[in-house]
């Protein structure tokens, strides 16, 4: 194979510069405010696996752009919503990084979760599981 011309790990880096992140301590705190929809991206298994934070939209990295889109066939109403801070998250934080690199390009505004869900877990966030 040869040698790629940008690295994912340069995508994410060049996507963390020009977007705005959220800390997980900050991020804690937010899951109080009604305003704000914290948006999983993660694999449905991860989700089962690990739990999610609690309230939070699953929806999966393939379909985002199409489900924010009111244009779009498969535009979901969670995206619609007037006054609501949206706050991406994935594991680590780079899926979520290039995610919302891609909606800003959108037009639609949009924050991640810095360190992802791993971090939230290990900073004692609130997880929910199904059974």
């Amino acid at each position: 194979m040869e040698k790629l011309n940008v690295t994912a790990a340069h995508m994410v880096a060049a996507a963390r510069a020009r977007i705005p992140e959220i800390g997980t301590a900050e991020a804690i705190e937010m899951l109080k405010d009604p305003d704000v929809v914290f948006v999983d991206i993660r694999d449905v298994r991860e989700r089962q696996k690990l739990g999610y934070i609690p309230g939070a939209v699953h929806a999966p990295r393939g379909m985002i752009e199409f489900w924010v889109d009111p244009e779009s066939p498969y535009h979901k109403p969670v995206f619609a919503q007037e006054g609501k801070q949206y706050v991406f998250h994935c594991a680590s934080g780079w899926r979520s990084a290039l995610t919302v690199a891609t909606l800003l390009d959108m037009g639609f505004d949009a924050a991640h979760l810095r360190d992802g869900f791993t971090d939230w877990v290990k900073k004692d966030g609130p997880v929910q599981k199904d059974d």
